[in-house]
């Protein structure tokens, strides 16, 4: 068995942009709610938090910022995939250096990879890193789905011990878990499935909810931790209409009007995101309001 990193909900954090760049008071601002709110991790500088679309100086700092302003007091997960293995290990090899508690590894997106690549890619990722590494599956963006023998495979690297699972396929999750037993911790990478996923033995969330409900998402966890299942359930059926709205388009861009509602920066993205539809963001912000977030 490997060591987990954190158990619960790690927040999968949005990066605050301005025109003139990053907003880092607002962004030390959120960290410090995220950590006194309960998030059990902050995850840097990932799809939620824009990294595709930092320039590598903005990326490097950001998870810079991130490692000192969280000052050791819950694990920091930084991003460093791509679809160029060169550029990954380059960055895997500063976050390390920052001071990064693990490294969230998204699987190459545009080219792809047969499995036999992302064997080799991930493989030589993991031999750059000085820290844990976390496999990124999120098909659905990247045209790349990590099947559950790849994972398995994975799995025997030393310094792999964990996937993000945002494929959706809870059949998929359950081969890769009965696969790949204790050598590797599952996290779900969707808000509105994080119960099943716990349920067959996962560790927790990456989650975009936890931006807004930081405390709430990692009490989801813990009741189920806990043994009260009927009472995690309810929360995560009872939150279900608000993680849609997260989701009505393309994340980021709900959870950054929703951030910005709260006042945690600005409501802005970097094209080719652009601000949340009127409409959609009117049913986010009511659904905010059931819930006293503002």
């Amino acid at each position: 068995m490997k060591n987990t990193i954190f158990e619960g909900a790690g927040t999968a954090i949005v990066t605050p942009l301005t025109e003139k760049g990053v907003d880092y008071e607002s962004f030390g601002r959120l960290i410090d709610w995220q950590i006194e709110q309960g998030a059990d991790a902050i995850v840097v500088a990932g799809t939620t938090g824009e990294g595709s679309t930092l320039t590598d100086e903005e990326h490097r700092e950001v998870v810079s910022y991130c490692v000192k302003r969280v000052a050791n007091r819950v694990p920091v997960i930084a991003g460093t995939g791509s679809n160029d293995t060169a550029y990954a290990i380059d960055l895997t090899k500063f976050a390390c250096d920052a001071g990064a508690d693990a490294m969230l590894l998204v699987t190459p997106y545009y080219n792809k990879a047969t499995q036999n690549g992302l064997i080799k890619s991930f493989t030589a990722i993991a031999d750059a890193s000085t820290k844990p590494c976390f496999l990124y599956n999120v098909p659905s963006r990247t045209g790349c789905n990590l099947l559950p023998k790849t994972v398995a495979a994975l799995a025997d690297h030393p310094r792999i011990t964990a996937v993000k699972e945002a494929s959706g396929n809870i059949s998929q999750i359950v081969e890769t878990a009965a696969l790949c037993g204790d050598k590797i911790d599952i996290y779900s990478g969707n808000d509105d499935q994080i119960i099943p996923i716990l349920s067959v033995g996962g560790k927790g969330v990456i989650s975009v909810l936890s931006n807004i409900m930081p405390k709430e998402t990692s009490l989801m966890c813990k009741r189920f931790f806990e043994g009260d299942v009927k009472g995690a359930a309810a929360m995560q059926l009872e939150y279900l209409p608000l993680i849609n709205a997260l989701f009505c388009e393309v994340n980021p861009i709900p959870v950054k009007a929703a951030c910005a509602a709260m006042g945690f920066g600005e409501n802005y993205l970097r094209l080719p995101l652009t601000p949340m539809e009127p409409e959609h963001e009117a049913v986010l912000l009511q659904l905010m309001r059931e819930q006293n977030l503002i």
